[in-house]
Parts: C-alpha cells; structure tokens; sequence
C-alpha cells in the first residue's frame, strides 16, 4: 500500500482550480445556451440548413414549435444566466421527453439511437438546477444587497 501525498504536493493545484471555478461554470452555461439556442433557431427560423438543409422551418403551433421556441428562448436566458435554474429545469424535462419519444423507440443504447446529446443536455441542465447560474450571470447580479 502506498503512502498517501503529502499536502503539500496537492495545496497548489486545487487552489489554481478553484479559482477559475467560477469562469468555468459561467463557460458552461453560456456554451451549452449558445449550442442549445442554434437547435431552436434552425427549427423556428431555418437557420443552420434549417430542418431539411434547405432552410426549412416548423410549425411555430406544434410540438416541434414548442421545442423550438423553448431552445431558442431557454437558450439565451441560459447565456443572460437569467431565471436559470426553472429555465434549466424545463429545459431538461423536454431533453427527457425528446429522448423518450423520438431516440429510445430506435433502441436502448444513446450511442445506436442518437440519443446522446439529449441526455448530455439534460445532464447539463441538471447541473444547473442544482448549482445554479454561478456568479458571472444576471441571477447573481438580482441576488446583491
């Protein structure tokens, strides 16, 4: 059984590490709204090739609409760090509900069924209902004396 490392050799490291915690957590959050926010405005505007690579939108009054409206919007307050964690709720039930429908009718394993990305986004989002929208947001800026 080895010896266990000194304090020492271990006092440097966590402290760089915690001290970019808050700019990583700011980082993810606004990469993951960035990304999120690309699937809304391909399915509502067309943008990004759009639903078919030609530009092609949804139905704003349908379930794809209602996707797209809460990727685009729930995106950019997840960037603005705004209302973050009900946002980052809702934002990880439709992840749920876009995994159950339209992946794990292909089969049970993310990697054969696509599914993957919902179910990173919906960790992601998680996080974010747990920890919230970190400092460098406009949640912490409405939470100051």
């Amino acid at each position: 059984m080895s010896a266990p490392a000194s304090n020492a050799t271990l006092t440097g490291m966590p402290a760089t590490l915690a001290s970019i915690a808050p700019w990583t957590h700011a980082l993810l959050r606004i990469g993951a709204g960035l990304l999120y926010m690309e699937h809304g405005l391909q399915k509502l505007f067309g943008m990004f090739g759009g639903m078919d690579g030609a530009g092609a939108t949804v139905t704003l009054v349908s379930q794809m609409g209602f996707a797209g409206v809460l990727e685009t919007f729930g995106g950019l307050l997840l960037v603005l760090g705004l209302l973050t964690r009900p946002v980052a709720f809702v934002l990880a039930v439709e992840m749920l509900v876009a995994f159950l429908q339209a992946h794990l009718p292909r089969g049970g394993v993310p990697l054969q069924n696509g599914g993957e990305l919902p179910l990173l986004y919906m960790l992601v989002f998680l996080f974010f209902v747990a920890h919230g929208a970190g400092p460098a947001s406009l949640d912490a800026r409405s939470q100051r004396p």
